[in-house]
C-alpha cells in the first residue's frame, strides 16, 4: 500500500472526549449482535417469523460487513476517512431504527443486515485511520487501547445488557438505544479531524466485484441451502470459483504495476498468512457457538433473553477477563504457545457439551464448558492480532490489518450461517426419520407430521408446538412432543460440531505457526 499521510494536523491538540466517542461506537458494533442473538425468540414471536429467517439476517448482517470492508476501506481513501466514518455511523443508525420500527423480517434484512452491514464496512476501516491521525504517542496508545476495551467490554456484557432490556423492556428499545449512543457519537463529529490520503486514487473494479462475489457466495449459498431454494451447489461454486479469481488477479494486477484492492505481497508472509487463517478459525467457532447456544435455550429450555444472556455469561466473561490476563502477563512468553493452548481449551469445552446438552434441564449445568471454552477464547482473543500483524511494516498495517478484520468477519458470518443451517438440517432430518419410525402415529399421518414439523414447527418450543397441535387427538400431541424433544438436542450436538471442528483446525494451524515463528515473529515469540 502506497503510504499515506499518518501525522496529526498541526495545532491539533489529541481531544479525550474523541476517544471515548470512538469507544462508544465500537461499543455499539459489537454489542448489536449480542442483542439479536439472546433476542431470538422475541423477535420471531413479535414479527410472526421463523427461527432461520432471523439466524439468516443475523449471518447476512455479518456477511455484508466482511464482504465489503475492503471496499470500504478503499471508499474512505477516496471521499475521506471522516466523511466515510460519518456514513457508516448513519448506515449503522438506519439499520438500528428499522429494528425498533421493523414489522416484518424483510425491513430487518434490508435495513438492518444490507444496510447496517455496509456501515460497518465503512466504520471499521475508517475508525483505524481516524485514531492513527487524531492522536500520537502516549495519547494515541490509549484511544487504541480504549477502543479496544470497549470492544471486549461489548463482547462480555452483551448478552446480559440485550437479555435484561429485552425481558424487562423490548428488544425494540434496545436498538432504540444504540440510535441514540450513535446519535452522541455523531454530535462529536466536529472534533474529528480527516486523515489525507496521498496513494494511488485508482479504484480495482474488478478485484472489488471478485472479493463481494467470492465471500458472498459461499455463505449466501448456505443461507439459501438452509431456506431450502434452489441453485445452493451453483451459488457456493460461484463463491469459490470468485474468491480463486480474487487470487489470481491480484497477482496479476501486481505483475502490471497495476493498483490493486489489496496487496498480494502481504501474504509472502508465512506468519501472516497463518494468523489470518487462525483468526479466521477463532471467529467461526465464536460464530457457531453464539447462534446455537441461544436458540438452544430460548427454544429447548424455554427461556427468555434474561435468562438466555445470563446462562451465556460465563461465556463471555471469561473470554474477557482471560483476555485482559493474558495481555498483561503474556510478556515474555510464547504467542504461538498461548494461542495454542486457547485452542485446546476452545476444543475441550465444547467437546464436553455434547454429552451435556440431552441431559440440560438448566443453564446452570453448561456453566463449567462455557467458562473452559471462553478461557480458549480469551487467549486467542489477546495473542492473535499481534501475532498476525507482527510481521507487518508501519505503512502496510493499516492494509494488514484491514484485510485480518476481513478474515475475521468472514469467518463469524460462516460460523453463524454454516451452523445454523446445519442445526435446522439435523432437526429436519431427525423429524422425518422419528415420525417414520413411530408406532403411535398413524401411516397416512406420518409424512404429513413430518413435513409440518420440518416447515412449521422448525426449532419450536414445546409449549408453542402445543398450541399448534391444539385440534389433535392427546395421543397425537404427546408423540409429536416427544418427536421434538429428542430432535433438538441432537440437532445442537451436530451443529456444535462446526467450532469444534473449527477449533481442531486452529490447533493444526497453531503447531504450523510454532514451526514459522522465526524472523518475522513478534518479540518473545
Amino acid at each position: 500500500m502506497t503510504e499515506e499521510t499518518r501525522s496529526v494536523p498541526a495545532g491539533t491538540a489529541a481531544s479525550p472526549r474523541l476517544a471515548v466517542l470512538l469507544a462508544m461506537a465500537m461499543f455499539v458494533l459489537v454489542v448489536d449482535t449480542s442483542l439479536m442473538n439472546v433476542s431470538i425468540s422475541s423477535v420471531v414471536r413479535d414479527l410472526d417469523t421463523t427461527v432461520s429467517g432471523v439466524q439468516s439476517a443475523i449471518a447476512l448482517e455479518a456477511l455484508v460487513s466482511a464482504a465489503f470492508i475492503l471496499i470500504g476501506s478503499k471508499v474512505g481513501d477516496l471521499i475521506g476517512r471522516k466523511r466515510a466514518y460519518l456514513l457508516g455511523l448513519l448506515g449503522y443508525a438506519v439499520g438500528a431504527l428499522a429494528m425498533t420500527l421493523a414489522q416484518s423480517l424483510t425491513a430487518i434484512i434490508v435495513f438492518w443486515a444490507l444496510v447496517g452491514g455496509l456501515g460497518a464496512s465503512l466504520l471499521l476501516p475508517a475508525m483505524q485511520s481516524l485514531i492513527h491521525g487524531n492522536f500520537e504517542g502516549t495519547a494515541q496508545v490509549k484511544a487504541y487501547a480504549m477502543v479496544g476495551a470497549a470492544a471486549a467490554l461489548a463482547a462480555a456484557v452483551g448478552p446480559l445488557l440485550g437479555g435484561f432490556i429485552t425481558t424487562y423492556l423490548s428488544w425494540r428499545i434496545a436498538f432504540l438505544l444504540e440510535v441514540v449512543v450513535i446519535a452522541i457519537v455523531i454530535s462529536g463529529q466536529h472534533l474529528v479531524h480527516d486523515v489525507p490520503y496521498t496513494g494511488a486514487r485508482q479504484v480495482d473494479v474488478v478485484g472489488a466485484v471478485l472479493s463481494v462475489l467470492g465471500m458472498g457466495g459461499i455463505v449466501l449459498g448456505i443461507l439459501v441451502w438452509q431456506e431450502g431454494g434452489e441453485f445452493v451447489g451453483l451459488i457456493i461454486a460461484t463463491g469459490a470459483v470468485a474468491l480463486a479469481g480474487f487470487g489470481y488477479w491480484l497477482v496479476r494486477r501486481k505483475r502490471q504495476g497495476k493498483p490493486t484492492l489489496l496487496d498480494p505481497a502481504l501474504f509472502s508472509s508465512a506468519v501472516y498468512r497463518l494468523g489470518i487463517s487462525g483468526q479466521m478459525l477463532q471467529q467461526i467457532a465464536l460464530g457457531g457457538t453464539m447462534i446455537v447456544l441461544p436458540i438452544y435455550l430460548q427454544m429447548v429450555l424455554e427461556y427468555n433473553a434474561m435468562q438466555a444472556g445470563l446462562s451465556l455469561a460465563p461465556l463471555s466473561l471469561s473470554m474477557f477477563g482471560t483476555a485482559i490476563l493474558a495481555e498483561k502477563k503474556a510478556a515474555g512468553r510464547s504467542a504461538t504457545g498461548i494461542i495454542r493452548w486457547g485452542y485446546v481449551s476452545l476444543t475441550a469445552g465444547l467437546l464436553i457439551l455434547i454429552p451435556i446438552v440431552p441431559r440440560a434441564d438448566s443453564g446452570w449445568i453448561l456453566i463449567g464448558p462455557l467458562i473452559i471454552a471462553g478461557v480458549g477464547l480469551g487467549l486467542l482473543v489477546s495473542q492473535l492480532n499481534n501475532y498476525t500483524l507482527g510481521p507487518i511494516s508501519e505503512e502496510r498495517v493499516s492494509e494488514a490489518a484491514g484485510v485480518n478484520s476481513a478474515a475475521g468477519s468472514f469467518g463469524l458470518s460462516f460460523g453463524l450461517a454454516f451452523a445454523g443451517a446445519i442445526m435446522l438440517a439435523t432437526l429436519s432430518f431427525t423429524f422425518t426419520n422419528l415420525a417414520d419410525s413411530s408406532t403411535v402415529l398413524p401411516p397416512a399421518e406420518k409424512g404429513q407430521v413430518a413435513q409440518a414439523l420440518e416447515t412449521d414447527a422448525e426449532v419450536m418450543s414445546n409449549t408453542e408446538l402445543d398450541k399448534v397441535l391444539a385440534k389433535q387427538p392427546q395421543e397425537i400431541r404427546d408423540e409429536v412432543l416427544r418427536i421434538n424433544t429428542e430432535a433438538r438436542p441432537i440437532a445442537l450436538q451436530v451443529a456444535l460440531g462446526i467450532p469444534i471442528l473449527a477449533g481442531l483446525a486452529g490447533l493444526v494451524v497453531s503447531f504450523r505457526m510454532n514451526r514459522r515463528k522465526a524472523a518475522l515473529s513478534p518479540p518473545g515469540d
